[in-house]
């Protein structure tokens, strides 16, 4: 792990990971030292569930087959219609992302109003949004090798092997997270009090 850049007195800090990394548990970590979080992927389903700030945008785009009875995204339709269809996929972004920025930058100002010293802003495609790297003070990235995270995924959420490496696929390289990042936990192997260990050596203290 990288500390040898130091964090400013109030820090926004990007958490990224690819699926299966561990990345939710740096996160619990980091909440229990007193930082606050803005779960990014949170906030996009609040605002595509339900009657959410986005719906009426996404069944004018995309038409009533794509929202449930209910008034939320149809996930599993928009998953497969978006998947090979890069065009489709811009037009939703374009939908969801500037309502997620909002709503961020508003659990951003909120928390350091409060008190808070660090945000920690949870962004599983940190590295492939391209804009939220300009949005952070420094990014942490949670890594581990690919077949850890197969491994994980096909336990935790009953996956095949094939279908664990398509979504693998379909996020951002090791490498390429490791470029964007200042510092990095390396959870491979890792008990949970090692990771806890390398959670309290950032050099982020206080929160």
């Amino acid at each position: 792990m990288n500390t040898q850049t130091h964090a400013p007195a109030t820090l926004r800090l990007g958490l990224t990971g690819g699926i299966g990394s561990g990345k939710s548990s740096v996160a619990n970590l980091l909440i229990r030292r007193g930082a606050a979080l803005v779960d990014a992927d949170a906030i996009a389903r609040s605002v595509t569930a339900a009657h959410g700030s986005a719906m009426p945008a996404i069944a004018k785009t995309f038409g009533a087959d794509f929202v449930t009875p209910e008034g939320a995204l149809d996930r599993d339709r928009m998953r497969a219609h978006v998947f090979d269809d890069a065009l489709a996929k811009k037009r939703l972004e374009g939908i969801i992302h500037p309502l997620v920025a909002l709503e961020t930058k508003r659990q951003a100002q909120a928390a350091f109003k409060a008190g808070h010293r660090t945000v920690v802003f949870d962004v599983p495609l940190l590295v492939e949004s391209g804009h939220w790297r300009t949005q952070v003070d420094r990014v942490l990235v949670v890594d581990c090798l690919v077949e850890t995270q197969i491994q994980r995924v096909m336990a935790r959420n009953d996956l095949s092997r094939e279908g664990v490496k398509k979504i693998i696929a379909s996020q951002a390289t090791r490498e390429q997270r490791l470029a964007t990042a200042d510092w990095v936990i390396y959870n491979d192997a890792l008990s949970f009090e090692a990771l806890d260990q390398l959670v309290s050596a950032l050099p982020i203290q206080p929160l």
